[in-house]
């Protein structure tokens, strides 16, 4: 019995941690409300080149909050041949 609310409790924290780490993707960067410290957000609003998308970080607390890095990152999609 103990086991199996081990089991679960373990297989609620990875689905729990699972979650949170999947990165968000937003058409304009004004659309970010609430920026994380260490938090990706993926920017789809054409500023970068072809096969590539902004990502923006929460980079380092500051007074005002948290201070935003941007930069190109690899596009991640489907694979084609």
């Amino acid at each position: 019995m103990l086991l199996r609310q081990a089991t679960c409790l373990s297989l609620l924290i990875s689905i729990t941690l699972a979650s949170t780490a999947h990165a968000v993707t937003v058409g304009r960067e004004q659309d970010i409300v609430d920026l994380k410290l260490g938090q990706r957000v993926l920017v789809d609003d054409g500023t970068c080149p072809a096969g590539q998308v902004k990502e923006v970080r929460g980079a380092k607390m500051t007074d005002k909050g948290v201070s935003r890095t941007s930069s190109c990152v690899p596009r991640h999609g489907p694979k084609s041949r």
